[in-house]
């Protein structure tokens, strides 16, 4: 009978998480070369060559420090998980891609249907702390409308109110919650963004 074999042991870089063998070919390469140089530098010698004449492999990690990167476990340094700073608030997704902070606007805009019926839509209220069904409820009431939370076409949920109440819906948003900043509601109209007001 055939002998089992073992798994292969794969090393993971501690900074892109990508096997070592493939971090050239990562997001970030120049990051990944402090924690290659210390964990694997037999994978890679012309990166310990290199460290060693530019000063060692302390110089570079040094360096990275300051920056806010650790050389050894790719986690960001003691001193910058403390405070906040702007390089903790971007997320990177998987393949290095970088998340971007969702703005806090609130978009209106007025969809027609059957030539004679027009639905206003109203989504972003949620990202200024705002219970949508709260949201719909007073919208119906102030409006004499029916108002109800849907989801979306991006599946992020949006008040759909019956009627066309676009530029009267503004007045009522700043007074209602004054955290809603009147620069921030915008119009889409003819497939453009306006800005209210």
């Amino acid at each position: 009978m055939a002998e089992k074999l073992e798994p292969a042991k794969v090393l993971y870089c501690g900074v892109c998480s990508l096997p070592a063998e493939y971090c050239e070919f990562g997001p970030d390469f120049a990051r990944c070369k402090p924690w290659l140089i210390d964990n694997a530098p037999d994978l890679y010698p012309d990166l310990l060559k290199e460290a060693n004449e530019k000063g060692g492999v302390d110089n570079v990690s040094d360096k990275l420090q300051s920056v806010g990167i650790s050389a050894a476990d790719g986690a960001p340094s003691s001193s910058q998980t403390g405070g906040t700073s702007k390089k903790e608030e971007v997320k990177r997704l998987p393949g290095g891609k970088v998340k971007k902070k969702e703005r806090q606007e609130v978009i209106i805009e007025k969809v027609v249907r059957n030539k004679r019926k027009c639905i206003t839509i109203v989504k972003g209220l949620e990202l200024f702390g705002i219970k949508l069904s709260d949201a719909s409820k007073k919208l119906g009431k102030k409006f004499a409308t029916g108002a109800s939370v849907v989801k979306g076409p991006t599946e992020k949920e949006q008040i759909d109110v019956q009627g066309d109440i676009i530029y009267d819906i503004v007045e009522f948003i700043t007074d209602t919650w004054p955290d809603v900043p009147e620069r921030s509601i915008f119009f889409i109209e003819d497939g453009k963004k306006v800005q209210a007001g």
